[in-house]
């Protein structure tokens, strides 16, 4: 509350004047900055591909923001931008015959994927030596690690190394929102086609 305080100019004092404690400023925070997230219009007929552009849309945000994604995890989020959110997400899931449980769920589940993934992000990749590598360095121990164990023990491992090894982060991130958004898909009510 200090560090914030002084660069706001003023004293702490000051600052718990506005907000009750260090959780209430984060939650501030984390509100703010979820606002930059630009929901469109909700169109049923377009579920999918909205949810899937809104879920770039907020790991944009949370890339743009490094230190927010952790913020996001382990607090239930109650500030206008996110009900805001809310709000568009249950519209577009509801018209787009979601069952009403799933649709509850389903912002928490988006919400936590994205979150999750962006603080993993933010982190870096950490060498199995502890040394500052380069990602790519990394990426190549831990793949020949993986390549230089027994294949009578570890026969899908090693077969399927390159695999494990491959695909950057945009890669691994659509493909985790498809496996999101298809498994949503699965809970469609019937009438909904």
């Amino acid at each position: 509350m200090r560090r914030v305080a002084s660069e706001l100019g003023t004293g702490a004092g000051a600052l718990y004047w506005h907000v009750a404690n260090r959780e209430e400023l984060l939650l501030l925070a984390f509100d703010r900055v979820v606002d930059g997230v630009r929901l469109p219009e909700p169109d049923p007929a377009r579920w999918k591909d909205q949810l899937r552009e809104v879920g770039w849309e907020m790991l944009r945000v949370m890339r743009a923001h490094r230190g927010i994604a952790q913020i996001s995890l382990g607090r239930i989020p109650v500030g206008p931008n996110l009900v805001r959110f809310a709000e568009w997400l249950l519209a577009l899931l509801r018209g787009a015959g979601i069952p009403d449980r799933a649709a509850a769920l389903a912002g928490d589940l988006l919400g936590l994927y994205v979150g999750a993934f962006a603080y993993e992000e933010s982190l870096g990749m950490a060498s199995p030596d502890g040394r500052d590598r380069p990602v790519e360095e990394v990426v190549a121990m831990i793949g020949g690690y993986f390549a230089s164990l027994p294949p009578e023990r570890f026969p899908n491992i090693t077969a399927l190394t390159g695999e494990l090894m491959s695909g950057g982060p945009d890669e691994r991130f659509a493909f985790g929102l498809d496996v999101l958004i298809e498994g949503l898909a699965a809970q469609r009510e019937p009438s909904s086609g």
